[in-house]
């Protein structure tokens, strides 16, 4: 039981990445950064150990997709990748939440009743409320940018949207494009503390 407890957390860690990244709308993003952290010091990175998205110990094909697209956003920005004494931990993290939606809708309907004064069936509206429940799948990744030497989070970024399928042959650029959304609100390049613009 506990090893099919294992699995199932492991599938569904694997999944909120793979659904999440195959949001037709695209997910929502948000992110938080210390306003205390001196972010001119950071110039490298390595990834936390244990990564939060390599729970079970090992790491999967997802969770190497997406260490792949976060490395990659990394060291687009000038970071350079050092296990041995990074200024910064990556950490990642993906879930999933079902969820349920409840939407009211007025609709008019039409009864006919038969009026002795007008001797005919006349019609009168009648006004209701419909009520349909929607269930979803909500998936959610973090990015988490911590400084090695405090072991404190200085930024996160969180992509959330509701999850579809995706086909296995575009899974890897489905993963690309969630990590490059979170990491179009990482404002910083390596060694400045100058934020640039972000969206």
């Amino acid at each position: 039981m506990a090893r099919f407890a294992r699995n199932a957390g492991r599938w569904m860690m694997a999944a909120a990445v793979l659904l999440l990244a195959s949001c037709a709308t695209g997910p929502r993003v948000t992110s938080d950064v210390d306003p205390s952290a001196n972010f001119g010091q950071y110039r490298s990175f390595a990834f936390y150990s244990p990564l939060a998205i390599e729970g079970q110990g090992y790491a999967t094909l997802t969770s190497g997709r997406t260490k792949d697209a976060a490395r990659r956003q990394m060291e687009s920005r000038g970071y350079v990748y050092d296990e041995t004494s990074p200024d910064l931990w990556v950490n990642l993290n993906a879930y999933m939440q079902e969820k349920t939606d409840v939407v009211s809708t007025p609709e008019v309907d039409y009864d006919y009743y038969y009026s002795y004064r007008a001797r005919r069936y006349v019609s009168v509206p009648t006004w209701r409320d419909r009520t349909d429940v929607y269930k979803y799948t909500e998936g959610t990744l973090n990015v988490d940018l911590v400084d090695a030497k405090q072991n404190r989070l200085v930024w996160t970024g969180v992509a959330v949207g509701r999850v579809g399928r995706t086909k296995p042959e575009e899974r890897g650029a489905k993963i690309d494009a969630a990590v490059a959304e979170i990491f179009l609100r990482y404002p910083y390049r390596a060694g400045s503390g100058t934020p640039a613009a972000t969206p």
